[in-house]
């Protein structure tokens, strides 16, 4: 990205904002059970801080989204409580995805994506909170009581040092090597091979995960899932299907179609479950053996949220265009570029199956404001995600942005980290 001298800079973080209240931070000691609480309203915030007080932690506060991973990489907290509507750098509330977007960067993030984060929010989407790892979700306003239901929760996951994962498969040579891949000292591991034996020991035992196949010789893997689904106390059991099949087009609009209100994701390579069950039994990534590790360390080099996606760079400077098009092919994304708003809402008219649009707001001929309004004027754009692109960081410029139709904005120079994370956000809403 462009300097202050005009030079092309590297892509880099962003500078850590101090937003320090008064916390426990100066007097934490090693062996104290310590809880991160992000919520940017402050009477809220001690409500919690107190809570966290009566339940024996000490805690820390932030307030905004951009100081939370550095301060879960430095304390490493034993859990965490998220506000997803948080405040910019500037003050000003991003209104949908920057708590969403903290959430995908602590579950991408090695060293803290084990932490149990508890979503604490106005917003009325659990599932989606679910899906990206949280273990809670409790919505505002809340009382006394459901906040105490929260930190009961936490505290029952981390006095639970072996989490419990029950694998359903048919193949007994398949299921051995599912155990062997997956299988270590903090988890349990229960196998059944057929629909029947699943519900049962669904029944039976509180599991934290279910690895489901869905060809099984007395139902199917869809007959179970619709049985789990009537079943209230299963709702937050997080399921990853697995098939190494292609699935056809039928079987996979029936899959979304019927676990759209549960927790479920599917995965085709034994390196995808891996990583899919270590997020959703929370294990410290640091402890698994090495093989295990550094499977999880290649499979990461490619996201399959993006790998495929096609984005739009919207850019006047020709070094900011090469810099985005390397990160997100790394990525696998499938990268077009514009040097104006007018060539870009062009180029879009002939490309329909754009995914996401990146808009830098100062561009000449036709700047970023006026294409993104252009671009919601046409009716089949008026949903697209824009994320634009600003080096001003005023409170009215960022409110600008939304304005004129902007879904959220990323400022200049680009933080790598956080651009993957609102693009993982608005690509899979």
């Amino acid at each position: 990205m462009p300097g202050p001298d005009g030079a092309a800079a590297e892509l880099r973080p962003v500078a850590i904002v101090t937003d320090k209240l008064d916390d426990d931070r100066s007097s934490i000691q090693p062996g104290d059970r310590v809880i991160l609480i992000v919520e940017d309203d402050p009477r809220f915030a001690s409500i919690l801080l107190d809570l966290a007080h009566e339940r024996g932690f000490k805690a820390l506060v932030a307030r905004q989204g951009q100081t939370v991973l550095a301060l879960a990489r430095q304390y490493r907290p034993d859990a965490i409580t998220l506000d997803i509507q948080l405040p910019d750098t500037s003050g000003w509330a991003v209104p949908d995805a920057s708590g969403w977007a903290v959430l995908d960067q602590l579950k991408h993030e090695p060293t803290t994506r084990h932490i149990p984060v508890h979503v604490i929010s106005v917003e009325e989407e659990a599932e989606r909170g679910l899906k990206l790892g949280a273990i809670g979700y409790t919505h505002k306003p809340a009382d006394k009581e459901a906040l105490a239901q929260a930190f009961t929760r936490m505290e029952d996951f981390l006095a639970r040092k072996v989490k419990n994962l029950l694998v359903v498969e048919d193949d007994p040579a398949e299921r051995d090597r599912i155990v062997e891949l997956i299988g270590h000292g903090d988890v349990q591991i229960t196998t059944a091979a057929n629909g029947s034996d699943a519900l049962a020991a669904l029944k039976a035992t509180r599991f934290d995960c279910l690895v489901l196949d869905l060809g099984l010789p007395d139902t199917t893997g869809f007959e179970v899932l619709e049985e789990i689904k009537k079943d209230p106390s299963l709702r937050a059991l997080p399921i990853i299907v697995y098939t190494a099949r292609q699935l056809t087009r039928e079987r996979e609009n029936r899959l979304k179609k019927d676990t759209e209100s549960m927790i479920v994701k599917d995965v085709r390579s034994p390196e995808r479950l891996l990583d899919e069950v270590t997020l959703f039994l929370h294990q410290v990534e640091a402890d698994l053996p090495e093989s295990k590790r550094t499977i999880l360390e290649q499979v990461r080099k490619t996201d399959p949220l993006l790998a495929g996606k096609k984005v739009l760079i919207v850019d006047d400077d020709v070094r900011n265009i090469f810099s985005l098009t390397a990160v997100l092919e790394r990525h696998r994304m499938q990268v077009l570029s514009a040097e104006n708003g007018k060539d870009a809402i062009d180029l879009l008219k002939k490309t329909p199956d754009v995914e996401i649009v990146l808009m830098d707001v100062m561009m000449p001929e036709m700047d970023g404001y006026d294409a993104m309004r252009a671009i919601r004027k046409l009716p089949q754009f008026k949903s697209l995600p824009i994320i634009s692109l600003t080096a001003k960081v005023m409170k009215g410029d960022h409110e600008k942005c939304i304005e004129a139709g902007a879904s959220d904005y990323i400022p200049k120079p680009v933080n790598t980290e956080q651009l993957l994370s609102l693009l993982r956000v608005w690509l899979n809403r």
